[in-house]
């Protein structure tokens, strides 16, 4: 194992049948660090976490966690894991306080623990006051955060999200992700899964994931510079995407993407397509559109190297 490393994964494979969910992907995750996963729905995501927290035995490669075998031992792997899925886990017919009583016990809290670790978690989760709250009346950004204190009661290492903000307003969304960096302060590994793109921002790797295969894997920063492998046009107007056709059939247009009301244009050469784009627009009525270079979003590189791995895959 990586020294820091937490989670090491090499050649990891997981086939249903002959359906490959998850084909050769490698990774690793130092202690404290926040990996996103980000991918389209049925990518794989899910299948690789359901793995790491030894819910599912892998068909090929290997994985650790803790320093643990996910196949060989994966019991002694989930005592050292939290885990919170994409499905609310709590019990809407419980109070606050049972739900968290619960956990801390399946978890194996020790009895002169679970008062403080109690505390901790409606203190994390801002629900003082609510401690006897049915969790069916809270909002969903509190249950999220509760859920997360119960994931978290038996101070586990290593900490598993599998889209636990799904459904859940941008204000909460936000307060969920302080929190998640504050465990990652405390020396906490996150292995977080998300399909919105500003949550994918906020980790300090990502791995994007289609086909079950690892498409690119690095910080934000390098994943919007580097893999695009061109430069970013963006022709704002009215109509624009009607002309995605002929804007795809221009010289040197490598990729055409619709953002809002937007067109981005991924070219290999900024300063000579501007000029054919802004003779395109005259010639179909659009001279009082417009056309600049921009910077590249996650979300520009995300939409790229899906398109790429489809294309690879049908070739």
């Amino acid at each position: 194992m990586q020294a820091e490393a937490q989670i090491e994964v090499v050649d990891l494979v997981k086939r249903f049948g002959d359906f490959a969910a998850v084909n050769g992907v490698s990774f690793a995750v130092a202690k404290g660090e926040v990996m996103g996963f980000i991918g389209p729905n049925g990518a794989g995501k899910s299948t690789v976490i359901r793995i790491l927290c030894g819910l599912l035995r892998p068909s090929g490669g290997r994985a650790l966690v803790a320093g643990l075998d996910v196949a060989q031992d994966p019991e002694g792997v989930r005592r050292h894991i939290g885990y919170m899925s994409q499905k609310f886990s709590l019990y809407n017919d419980m109070s606050v306080v049972e739900n968290l009583r619960f956990f801390g016990g399946i978890y194996g809290v020790a009895r002169s623990e679970i008062a403080a670790r109690l505390r901790f978690a409606i203190d994390m989760a801002d629900l003082n006051g609510k401690e006897d709250a049915l969790v069916a009346t809270l909002a969903g950004g509190w249950k999220q955060r509760l859920a997360l204190g119960a994931a978290i009661l038996h101070r586990p290492s290593i900490l598993f999200l599998d889209e636990p903000t799904s459904g859940v307003d941008p204000g909460s969304r936000r307060r969920f992700w302080e929190l998640i960096h504050k465990l990652a302060q405390d020396g906490i590994s996150v292995v977080v899964s998300t399909h919105y793109m500003d949550e994918a921002e906020y980790c300090h790797r990502v791995a994007l994931i289609n086909h079950g295969q690892l498409v690119a894997l690095g910080t934000p920063a390098e994943l919007r510079q580097r893999a695009l492998g061109g430069a970013l046009l963006a022709i704002e107007g009215e109509r624009i995407g009607e002309l995605m056709a002929q804007v795809k059939s221009l010289e040197g247009v490598q990729d055409v993407a619709m953002f809002g009301r937007d067109l981005h244009i991924l070219v290999d050469d900024a300063a000579a397509r501007m000029p054919q784009l802004q003779a395109l627009l005259a010639a179909t009525g659009r001279a009082q559109a417009s056309v600049r270079r921009i910077e590249p979003s996650l979300e520009d590189s995300f939409v790229h190297l899906v398109s790429a791995s489809r294309a690879g895959s049908a070739a």
